[in-house]
Protein backbone atom coordinates (compact mmCIF):
# COMPACT_ATOMS: atom_id res chain seq x y z
CA UNK A 1 0.00 0.00 0.00
CA UNK A 2 1.72 3.11 -1.08
CA UNK A 3 0.84 5.83 2.12
CA UNK A 4 2.94 8.56 0.22
CA UNK A 5 0.78 8.74 -2.43
CA UNK A 6 -2.63 8.13 -0.45
CA UNK A 7 -2.24 10.57 2.21
CA UNK A 8 -0.40 13.33 0.09
CA UNK A 9 -2.57 16.13 1.13
CA UNK A 10 -4.74 18.43 -1.29
CA UNK A 11 -5.03 21.41 0.11
CA UNK A 12 -3.58 23.55 2.97
CA UNK A 13 -5.93 22.37 5.46
CA UNK A 14 -4.59 18.50 5.06
CA UNK A 15 -0.95 19.74 5.10
CA UNK A 16 0.78 19.23 8.35
CA UNK A 17 4.02 20.61 9.45
CA UNK A 18 4.26 23.55 7.77
CA UNK A 19 1.86 25.90 9.68
CA UNK A 20 3.91 29.11 8.76
CA UNK A 21 2.80 27.89 5.24
CA UNK A 22 -0.35 26.39 5.17
CA UNK A 23 -2.41 28.62 8.09
CA UNK A 24 -5.18 30.67 7.29
CA UNK A 25 -3.58 34.22 7.58
CA UNK A 26 0.11 32.75 6.30
CA UNK A 27 1.22 34.77 3.12
CA UNK A 28 1.99 32.05 0.82
CA UNK A 29 -2.08 31.02 1.30
CA UNK A 30 -3.05 33.95 1.32
CA UNK A 31 -1.69 34.99 -2.31
CA UNK A 32 -2.47 31.17 -3.50
CA UNK A 33 -6.17 32.14 -2.48
CA UNK A 34 -6.17 35.41 -4.06
CA UNK A 35 -4.51 34.29 -7.06
CA UNK A 36 -1.54 36.48 -6.69
CA UNK A 37 1.16 34.07 -5.99
CA UNK A 38 4.57 34.80 -7.79
CA UNK A 39 7.43 32.58 -9.17
CA UNK A 40 8.75 30.75 -5.79
CA UNK A 41 10.81 28.59 -4.41
CA UNK A 42 10.87 26.41 -1.68
CA UNK A 43 13.88 24.64 0.27
CA UNK A 44 14.25 22.14 3.06
CA UNK A 45 14.97 18.92 4.38
CA UNK A 46 14.01 15.79 2.67
CA UNK A 47 10.01 14.66 2.53
CA UNK A 48 8.70 18.05 4.96
CA UNK A 49 6.32 18.55 1.53
CA UNK A 50 7.94 20.78 -1.10
CA UNK A 51 6.34 18.58 -3.95
CA UNK A 52 3.11 18.56 -1.95
CA UNK A 53 2.80 22.21 -1.56
CA UNK A 54 3.59 22.69 -5.63
CA UNK A 55 0.62 20.41 -6.44
CA UNK A 56 -1.88 22.50 -3.58
CA UNK A 57 -0.89 25.84 -5.33
CA UNK A 58 -2.03 24.40 -8.59
CA UNK A 59 -4.97 22.77 -7.13
CA UNK A 60 -5.77 26.23 -5.29
CA UNK A 61 -4.94 28.60 -8.41
CA UNK A 62 -6.65 26.23 -10.70
CA UNK A 63 -3.62 25.72 -12.78
CA UNK A 64 -2.39 23.13 -15.17
CA UNK A 65 0.56 21.45 -13.28
CA UNK A 66 3.96 20.07 -14.86
CA UNK A 67 6.63 18.59 -12.93
CA UNK A 68 10.21 17.89 -13.82
CA UNK A 69 13.62 17.09 -12.10
CA UNK A 70 16.71 19.85 -12.51
CA UNK A 71 18.91 16.46 -13.57
CA UNK A 72 17.04 15.43 -16.22
CA UNK A 73 15.05 18.49 -17.66
CA UNK A 74 15.42 19.32 -21.35
CA UNK A 75 15.12 22.71 -22.64
CA UNK A 76 12.79 21.74 -25.67
CA UNK A 77 10.05 20.19 -23.20
CA UNK A 78 10.12 23.55 -21.48
CA UNK A 79 10.14 25.18 -25.28
CA UNK A 80 7.14 22.96 -25.91
CA UNK A 81 5.12 23.74 -22.95
CA UNK A 82 5.48 27.81 -23.71
CA UNK A 83 4.53 27.62 -27.25
CA UNK A 84 1.64 25.23 -26.32
CA UNK A 85 0.26 28.35 -23.45
CA UNK A 86 1.77 31.23 -25.62
CA UNK A 87 -1.82 32.63 -26.57
CA UNK A 88 -3.76 30.53 -23.49
CA UNK A 89 -5.82 32.17 -20.97
CA UNK A 90 -4.88 30.33 -18.18
CA UNK A 91 -1.16 29.77 -17.72
CA UNK A 92 0.76 26.38 -16.60
CA UNK A 93 2.37 26.05 -13.21
CA UNK A 94 5.68 24.41 -13.72
CA UNK A 95 7.34 22.38 -10.70
CA UNK A 96 11.13 21.84 -10.64
CA UNK A 97 12.68 19.53 -8.36
CA UNK A 98 16.24 19.89 -7.20
CA UNK A 99 15.99 23.48 -8.85
CA UNK A 100 19.88 24.24 -7.35
CA UNK A 101 21.12 21.87 -10.39
CA UNK A 102 19.65 24.13 -13.10
CA UNK A 103 22.28 24.96 -15.99
CA UNK A 104 22.55 28.77 -16.10
CA UNK A 105 21.47 28.50 -20.02
CA UNK A 106 18.06 26.54 -18.20
CA UNK A 107 17.46 29.36 -15.92
CA UNK A 108 18.01 31.71 -18.95
CA UNK A 109 14.97 30.24 -21.09
CA UNK A 110 12.73 30.68 -18.09
CA UNK A 111 13.51 34.27 -18.09
CA UNK A 112 11.04 35.49 -20.69
CA UNK A 113 8.30 33.84 -19.27
CA UNK A 114 8.80 34.57 -15.75
CA UNK A 115 9.35 38.24 -16.91
CA UNK A 116 5.96 38.24 -18.69
CA UNK A 117 4.41 35.94 -16.39
CA UNK A 118 2.77 33.29 -18.87
CA UNK A 119 4.01 30.80 -17.02
CA UNK A 120 4.25 30.10 -13.06
CA UNK A 121 7.46 28.90 -11.74
CA UNK A 122 7.88 26.87 -8.45
CA UNK A 123 11.22 25.38 -7.46
CA UNK A 124 12.39 22.94 -5.15
CA UNK A 125 15.37 21.84 -3.20
CA UNK A 126 17.24 20.60 -0.41
CA UNK A 127 19.44 22.86 -0.50
CA UNK A 128 18.65 27.10 -0.17
CA UNK A 129 18.51 27.28 -4.17
CA UNK A 130 19.30 31.64 -3.74
CA UNK A 131 23.08 30.49 -4.06
CA UNK A 132 22.57 28.39 -7.12
CA UNK A 133 19.96 30.41 -9.18
CA UNK A 134 21.46 33.89 -11.23
CA UNK A 135 20.66 37.32 -9.94
CA UNK A 136 17.77 37.87 -12.70
CA UNK A 137 16.05 34.74 -11.41
CA UNK A 138 16.28 35.85 -7.46
CA UNK A 139 14.69 38.96 -8.35
CA UNK A 140 11.76 37.75 -9.98
CA UNK A 141 10.95 35.26 -7.11
CA UNK A 142 10.32 34.64 -3.70
CA UNK A 143 12.03 32.12 -1.18
CA UNK A 144 10.39 29.90 1.18
CA UNK A 145 11.91 27.90 3.87
CA UNK A 146 10.38 24.61 4.78
CA UNK A 147 10.93 22.90 8.10
CA UNK A 148 11.53 19.32 9.48
CA UNK A 149 8.30 17.80 10.67
CA UNK A 150 7.61 17.64 13.97
CA UNK A 151 6.79 14.81 15.80
CA UNK A 152 3.19 15.72 16.73
CA UNK A 153 2.15 16.49 13.24
CA UNK A 154 4.10 13.21 12.26
CA UNK A 155 1.97 11.24 15.00
CA UNK A 156 -1.11 12.59 12.83
CA UNK A 157 0.27 11.49 9.92
CA UNK A 158 0.95 7.79 11.42
CA UNK A 159 -2.17 7.46 13.17
CA UNK A 160 -4.03 8.11 9.34
CA UNK A 161 -2.51 5.89 7.79
CA UNK A 162 -2.52 3.20 10.17
CA UNK A 163 -6.50 3.41 10.50
CA UNK A 164 -6.72 3.93 6.57
CA UNK A 165 -5.07 0.57 6.60
CA UNK A 166 -6.72 -1.09 9.98
CA UNK A 167 -3.10 -2.03 10.88
CA UNK A 168 -2.18 -2.75 14.54
CA UNK A 169 0.88 -0.90 15.96
CA UNK A 170 2.58 -1.08 19.41
CA UNK A 171 3.25 1.87 20.94
CA UNK A 172 7.19 1.35 21.19
CA UNK A 173 7.16 0.64 17.22
CA UNK A 174 4.68 3.71 17.21
CA UNK A 175 7.67 5.69 18.82
CA UNK A 176 10.32 4.22 16.79
CA UNK A 177 8.43 5.29 13.34
CA UNK A 178 8.06 8.52 14.22
CA UNK A 179 11.58 8.93 16.07
CA UNK A 180 13.80 6.82 13.42
CA UNK A 181 12.69 8.76 10.43
CA UNK A 182 13.73 12.24 11.60
CA UNK A 183 11.57 14.57 10.90
CA UNK A 184 10.88 12.91 7.03
CA UNK A 185 7.01 12.15 6.51
CA UNK A 186 8.11 10.22 3.48
CA UNK A 187 10.66 7.80 4.85
CA UNK A 188 7.95 7.52 8.15
CA UNK A 189 5.18 6.25 5.69
CA UNK A 190 7.96 3.92 3.63
CA UNK A 191 8.94 2.15 6.36
CA UNK A 192 5.45 1.77 7.51
CA UNK A 193 4.78 0.86 3.66
CA UNK A 194 7.39 -1.65 3.75
CA UNK A 195 6.42 -3.57 7.06
CA UNK A 196 2.61 -3.15 6.77
CA UNK A 197 3.38 -5.85 3.64
CA UNK A 198 5.12 -8.45 5.77
CA UNK A 199 2.73 -8.46 8.75
CA UNK A 200 -0.77 -6.34 9.62
CA UNK A 201 0.78 -5.79 13.83
CA UNK A 202 3.50 -3.32 13.36
CA UNK A 203 5.99 -4.50 16.15
CA UNK A 204 9.52 -2.56 16.98
CA UNK A 205 11.33 -5.97 15.83
CA UNK A 206 9.84 -6.01 12.68
CA UNK A 207 10.88 -2.20 12.36
CA UNK A 208 14.69 -3.14 13.11
CA UNK A 209 14.77 -6.05 11.08
CA UNK A 210 14.13 -2.90 8.03
CA UNK A 211 15.82 -0.12 9.65
CA UNK A 212 18.36 -1.08 11.94
CA UNK A 213 19.31 2.49 12.83
CA UNK A 214 17.62 5.93 12.87
CA UNK A 215 18.51 7.78 9.23
CA UNK A 216 20.94 10.40 9.67
CA UNK A 217 18.40 13.56 10.51
CA UNK A 218 17.48 11.78 14.16
CA UNK A 219 18.37 9.24 17.28
CA UNK A 220 16.22 6.18 17.62
CA UNK A 221 15.55 7.19 20.89
CA UNK A 222 12.16 9.24 20.38
CA UNK A 223 11.86 12.86 20.26
CA UNK A 224 16.16 13.09 21.94
CA UNK A 225 17.45 13.70 18.86
CA UNK A 226 17.83 17.43 18.14
CA UNK A 227 17.75 18.16 22.60
CA UNK A 228 20.90 15.71 21.75
CA UNK A 229 22.68 17.84 19.56
CA UNK A 230 22.16 20.81 21.02
CA UNK A 231 23.36 19.32 24.34
CA UNK A 232 26.77 18.26 22.38
CA UNK A 233 26.91 21.82 21.13
CA UNK A 234 25.98 23.45 24.42
CA UNK A 235 28.67 21.13 26.61
CA UNK A 236 31.36 22.22 23.79
CA UNK A 237 30.50 25.63 23.76
CA UNK A 238 30.57 25.41 27.79
CA UNK A 239 34.11 24.01 27.87
CA UNK A 240 32.64 20.82 29.34
CA UNK A 241 34.51 18.16 27.65
CA UNK A 242 32.67 15.07 29.99
CA UNK A 243 29.39 16.49 28.95
CA UNK A 244 30.20 16.70 25.52
CA UNK A 245 31.78 13.27 25.21
CA UNK A 246 28.27 12.11 26.99
CA UNK A 247 26.40 13.24 24.58
CA UNK A 248 28.82 12.38 21.66
CA UNK A 249 28.44 8.59 23.28
CA UNK A 250 24.47 9.01 23.80
CA UNK A 251 24.16 10.45 19.73
CA UNK A 252 26.52 7.56 18.35
CA UNK A 253 24.73 4.89 20.45
CA UNK A 254 20.80 6.22 18.86
CA UNK A 255 22.41 5.46 15.47
CA UNK A 256 23.47 9.18 14.46
CA UNK A 257 25.69 9.33 11.54
CA UNK A 258 29.28 10.32 11.58
CA UNK A 259 28.70 12.91 8.88
CA UNK A 260 25.83 14.37 10.64
CA UNK A 261 28.22 14.72 13.48
CA UNK A 262 31.45 15.86 12.19
CA UNK A 263 28.79 18.75 9.98
CA UNK A 264 27.82 20.19 13.26
CA UNK A 265 31.26 20.48 14.60
CA UNK A 266 32.77 22.14 11.99
CA UNK A 267 30.03 24.45 12.13
CA UNK A 268 30.59 25.07 15.97
CA UNK A 269 34.76 25.52 15.07
CA UNK A 270 33.75 28.79 13.21
CA UNK A 271 30.62 30.04 15.22
CA UNK A 272 32.00 29.29 19.06
CA UNK A 273 35.75 29.04 18.59
CA UNK A 274 36.18 31.27 15.30
CA UNK A 275 39.29 33.09 15.35
CA UNK A 276 39.81 32.58 18.92
CA UNK A 277 41.81 29.47 17.73
CA UNK A 278 41.66 29.32 13.87
CA UNK A 279 43.43 26.03 14.14
CA UNK A 280 39.83 24.56 15.21
CA UNK A 281 38.15 24.92 11.89
CA UNK A 282 40.97 22.76 10.06
CA UNK A 283 40.87 19.98 13.08
CA UNK A 284 37.21 19.54 12.37
CA UNK A 285 36.98 19.94 8.39
CA UNK A 286 39.74 17.28 8.75
CA UNK A 287 38.08 14.99 11.04
CA UNK A 288 35.08 15.33 8.58
CA UNK A 289 36.74 14.24 5.99
CA UNK A 290 38.38 11.21 7.93
CA UNK A 291 35.05 9.97 9.37
CA UNK A 292 33.14 10.46 5.74
CA UNK A 293 35.79 8.00 4.31
CA UNK A 294 36.76 5.36 7.36
CA UNK A 295 33.03 5.19 9.26
CA UNK A 296 31.85 3.36 12.34
CA UNK A 297 33.30 2.12 14.70
CA UNK A 298 36.92 3.72 14.30
CA UNK A 299 35.20 7.14 13.43
CA UNK A 300 33.84 7.42 17.14
CA UNK A 301 37.56 8.25 17.61
CA UNK A 302 37.98 11.30 15.29
CA UNK A 303 34.88 12.62 16.94
CA UNK A 304 36.00 12.37 20.57
CA UNK A 305 39.41 14.08 19.44
CA UNK A 306 37.78 16.83 17.68
CA UNK A 307 34.86 17.03 20.72
CA UNK A 308 37.79 17.52 22.86
CA UNK A 309 40.11 19.66 21.29
CA UNK A 310 37.37 22.25 20.60
CA UNK A 311 36.05 21.93 24.43
CA UNK A 312 39.92 23.21 25.39
CA UNK A 313 39.95 26.07 22.71
CA UNK A 314 39.35 29.55 24.13
CA UNK A 315 36.02 30.57 22.49
CA UNK A 316 34.87 33.59 20.49
CA UNK A 317 32.16 34.43 17.96
CA UNK A 318 33.03 37.44 16.76
CA UNK A 319 32.97 36.23 12.74
CA UNK A 320 29.32 35.05 13.48
CA UNK A 321 28.49 38.39 15.21
CA UNK A 322 30.08 40.31 12.26
CA UNK A 323 28.45 38.30 9.20
CA UNK A 324 24.85 38.22 10.63
CA UNK A 325 25.20 42.11 11.42
CA UNK A 326 26.40 42.49 7.72
CA UNK A 327 23.49 40.84 6.39
CA UNK A 328 21.16 42.05 8.12
CA UNK A 329 22.27 45.83 6.93
CA UNK A 330 22.37 44.62 3.38
CA UNK A 331 18.31 42.91 3.81
CA UNK A 332 17.15 46.23 5.51
CA UNK A 333 18.57 47.85 2.08
CA UNK A 334 22.14 49.16 3.23
CA UNK A 335 23.24 49.15 -0.55
CA UNK A 336 26.61 51.72 -0.78
CA UNK A 337 28.68 52.47 -3.83
CA UNK A 338 31.61 50.97 -4.32
CA UNK A 339 34.46 53.68 -3.63
CA UNK A 340 36.33 54.41 -7.31
CA UNK A 341 39.28 53.45 -6.32
CA UNK A 342 39.17 50.07 -5.53
CA UNK A 343 36.80 48.96 -8.57
CA UNK A 344 38.26 47.08 -11.22
CA UNK A 345 41.74 48.46 -13.24
CA UNK A 346 41.38 51.83 -11.48
CA UNK A 347 44.73 53.83 -11.46
CA UNK A 348 43.86 55.56 -8.06
CA UNK A 349 44.38 52.18 -6.06
CA UNK A 350 46.87 52.16 -3.96
CA UNK A 351 48.78 48.69 -3.72
CA UNK A 352 49.39 48.03 0.26
CA UNK A 353 52.47 45.87 -0.46
CA UNK A 354 54.15 48.50 -2.06
CA UNK A 355 53.63 50.73 1.54
CA UNK A 356 54.67 47.37 3.66
CA UNK A 357 51.72 45.96 3.90
CA UNK A 358 49.34 49.18 4.63
CA UNK A 359 48.10 52.03 3.24
CA UNK A 360 45.22 54.45 4.83
CA UNK A 361 42.63 54.32 1.98
CA UNK A 362 38.81 54.50 1.23
CA UNK A 363 37.23 50.99 0.91
CA UNK A 364 33.70 51.74 2.30
CA UNK A 365 31.75 54.72 0.77
CA UNK A 366 30.16 54.82 4.35
CA UNK A 367 31.44 54.14 7.44
CA UNK A 368 30.45 50.91 8.87
CA UNK A 369 31.33 48.63 11.98
CA UNK A 370 30.65 44.91 11.45
CA UNK A 371 33.62 43.80 13.02
CA UNK A 372 34.48 43.38 16.89
CA UNK A 373 37.37 41.16 17.46
CA UNK A 374 37.50 40.16 21.78
CA UNK A 375 40.90 39.81 23.43
CA UNK A 376 40.68 36.29 23.67
CA UNK A 377 43.35 33.62 22.26
CA UNK A 378 44.86 34.14 19.00
CA UNK A 379 42.25 36.76 18.05
CA UNK A 380 43.88 38.72 20.96
CA UNK A 381 47.03 39.19 18.47
CA UNK A 382 44.53 39.87 16.00
CA UNK A 383 43.42 42.93 17.03
CA UNK A 384 46.18 43.93 18.75
CA UNK A 385 47.86 43.61 14.92
CA UNK A 386 44.86 45.55 13.27
CA UNK A 387 45.41 48.33 15.65
CA UNK A 388 48.83 48.55 15.10
CA UNK A 389 48.89 48.55 11.83
CA UNK A 390 46.23 51.43 11.47
CA UNK A 391 48.17 53.38 14.30
CA UNK A 392 45.71 53.42 16.77
CA UNK A 393 48.72 51.72 19.32
CA UNK A 394 52.27 52.57 19.26
CA UNK A 395 54.69 49.12 19.41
Amino acid sequence: MDFTHLLRPNSFDDLVGQEHLSAQNAPLRVLCEKYTLGHSFFYGPAGCGKTSIARIIAKTMDLPFYEFNATSIKIEQLRKIFEQYKNALQKPLLFIDEVHRLAKNQQEVLLPVMENNSVLIIGASTENPFFSLTSAIRSRSMLFELKHIKNEALLSLLDKALKYADLDCETDAKEYLIASSGGDARAMLKLLEFASSIDTTITMHLLKSLRPNALSAGSSEAGVHYDLASALIKSIRGSDADAAIYYLARLIDGGESADFIARRLVILASEDVGNANPQALTLTTSALTSVSKIGYPEARIILAQAVIYLCASPKSNSAYLAINSALKAVNDGVMLEIPNNITQKNENYLYPHDFGGYIKQTYLSKPLKFVDLKEIGYEKKMKEWMLNIKGFIKD
